[in-house]
């Protein structure tokens, strides 16, 4: 069996952990049952398994290339696309009227989790596309989604999404591609995206591109912002496609993920390039929002994905090399006993406890995302929607950004148990490390997500989704004060509560004067801050969850897994909780070293 993954944990988080199964009785996943959702899950291990681990390694030293102005990428992607088709990931989550699965979200970004587990050079590819259409589903018209979105969810079509550009790098307010309108239903586009993911290659027949552009006259900044379809190839009135002036004009050489191409696309070099608008003029950026938030989320699952790899790789290494002794008690080694393994040594399995604590913490986090996105969508209730939502906007930044600093930890930990040999490209933990390394930089760097928690979702509605996260985090320590064994964790947790609050209190002053410099300078520190407590919550409640069910099922064989997750979550509380005073000790320093330093300093 391939070691990447562990299937009994992802259920275990699923179904115990964070109750998929009372999602069922909701009118939209009416259809499904525990059965059937196993069944999926089971199906696209088995498609991970034949399809995509044994391919990784290579798609590594084969990378996708540019030629002829076209990306090449590597031939296994001819049966992968064939097969992701044929398993629905695409359109997993959409609604059946559009041609979809209606699955629960939990099991979409668990199905993807395993995938990006077993190879994260190929998900992108299924997002990108599943991204791009349910935008169009969203806010294009009957034509638009007529046209494209078939072709989209069997994968005939790909998709992306193309914000960035030369000038602007992270700047929307500063796109400058332009749409000039015409008397034809269609805009002429002009104007260059770089660092297009998934953007083209050979086994797609044609490319839908969701385009940030701006309508001659309209206002500066992000107001002036609209979003278009801009396809490589447009179809026309006999169901045929011809080229649309997008070119692909480069490819970006990485690091890491070297399967998963990267492009340069030019929009109108030759004045014909066509773009549909999506929705209304000017709110471009609204739309691709709901785009950029489901990406950031799934960004965040990779970087939980990719350390879940390096985990496995880890482990079995430290399960099979044998190396120096154990100290006995009187603090010496025995030449003559044989070598042990290395996993018998204490900072090797904190090296490992490390990496398990970040793995399954980060993909709690993420399936508790997607557990509020399908309480959203599926509550009757306007108030339920809504704390739905402020919950599922306030945890994105840090399901994308703990996932991703810390599975770079994580992941460097992997290298470490290796040795020398972890730098060696005869084993995976090398390229796992160059492969996570820009899950820190996708849809927004960490300094981004973190001036977006702070400035934005923690402010919002007078803090009204803070409010809302400390109930539910009260309710874990409510459950969790019920085991002996789980108290002082749970006053800990409590402890940190009023922490955030004591951290939120003086910082708030520095932005109701306006001073907002001051106020979001440390905002990456209190994301570490917060981002750490958020998951030492999670923790909580799978440690809840194991007691419970070791209470309910005393002497099952499932024993020690439960009790792996109780001693895991102790290591978590003991070796990361405990940073949280010192993070907020810095957060309230009076001192401002960064905002009064000059460049002359450096």
């Amino acid at each position: 069996m391939n070691e990447y993954v562990s299937i009994d944990t992802l259920k275990f988080l699923l179904y115990n952990v964070h109750q998929a199964e009372e999602l069922l009785t909701k009118e939209r996943f009416a259809d499904y049952d525990k059965t059937s959702l196993d069944i999926f899950i089971d199906s696209i291990k088995t498609f991970s398994d034949t399809t995509l681990f044994p391919f990784i390694k290579e798609m590594d030293e084969k990378p996708s290339y540019f030629k002829d102005g076209k990306i090449i990428v590597h031939p296994q992607f001819e049966h992968i696309i064939k097969g992701g088709g044929e398993l629905g990931v695409v359109g997993a989550g959409f609604d059946y009227d559009d041609g979809g699965m209606q699955l629960p979200s939990m099991f979409f970004h668990a199905a993807y989790f395993i995938m990006e587990a077993a190879n994260n050079h190929v998900p992108g590819y299924f997002g990108l596309t599943a991204g791009s259409a349910n935008l169009i589903l969203s806010f294009g018209s009957q034509k638009l989604k007529d046209t494209y979105v078939p072709k989209m969810l069997d994968l005939t079509w790909g998709g992306t999404m193309c914000l960035t550009e030369p000038q602007a790098g992270s700047s929307l307010s500063d796109v400058a591609t332009t749409a000039s309108p015409t008397d034809k239903g269609y805009h002429l586009i002009k104007g260059q995206k770089i660092f297009i993911s998934s953007g083209d290659h050979q086994f797609s027949s044609n490319f839908v591109h969701l385009v940030l552009a701006r309508i001659d006259g309209a206002p500066k900044g992000t107001k002036g912002v609209s979003l278009f379809v801009v396809p490589k190839n447009r179809p026309t009135e006999n169901d045929e496609i011809t080229y649309n002036d997008a070119a692909i004009v480069g490819e970006f050489e990485k690091m890491g993920q070297k399967g998963y191409c990267t492009t340069h696309i030019a929009f109108g070099d030759n004045d014909d390039c066509r773009g549909w608008l999506v929705g209304e003029p000017n709110k471009g950026l609204s739309y691709m929002f709901q785009m950029m938030n489901e990406a950031r989320i799934a960004t965040g699952r990779m970087g939980t994905a990719i350390a879940s790899a390096a985990y496995y790789s880890s482990l079995k290494y430290a399960n099979e090399r044998p190396q120096g002794r154990k100290l006995n008690s009187s603090g010496q080694k025995n030449s003559d006993e044989e070598q042990t393994l290395i996993i018998n040594h204490p900072d090797i399995k904190r090296l490992l406890f490390s990496q398990k604590a970040i793995v399954e913490g980060s993909l709690s986090l993420t399936l508790q995302t997607a557990n509020y996105c399908d309480k959203e969508i599926s509550s009757t209730s306007e108030e339920e929607k809504e704390k739905y939502h402020l919950l599922l906007e306030l945890l994105t930044p840090i399901a994308k950004t703990y996932s991703a600093e810390k599975g770079i930890e994580s992941t460097s930990n992997a290298v470490q148990i290796l040795g020398g040999y972890g730098f060696c490209f005869d084993f995976m933990p090398q390229q796992y490390y160059r492969d996570i390394r820009i899950i820190a930089l996708y849809e927004g760097t960490t300094g981004i997500q973190s001036l977006d928690l702070l400035g934005r979702k923690i402010t919002a509605k007078n803090g009204k989704a803070l409010e809302l996260l400390a109930v539910e985090i009260q309710e874990t320590i409510k459950k969790a004060s019920a085991f002996d064994e789980l108290q002082l964790y749970a006053n800990t947790l409590l402890e940190n509560l009023g922490l955030v609050q004591k951290v939120i209190g003086t910082l708030m002053p520095h932005a109701l004067k306006g001073n907002y410099e001051r106020f979001l300078a440390d905002a990456t520190v209190f994301m570490d801050f917060f981002g750490t407590i958020v998951i030492g919550w999670q923790w909580l409640k799978t440690a809840s969850s194991a007691k419970q069910l070791l209470k309910d099922k005393s002497g099952n064989q499932l024993d020690e897994f439960y009790e792996s997750k109780i001693h895991t979550m102790k290591f978590f509380y003991t070796y990361e909780m405990t940073r949280t005073r010192g993070l907020a000790k810095t957060i309230m320093n009076t001192e401002e070293l960064t905002i009064s330093a000059t460049k002359e300093m450096f």
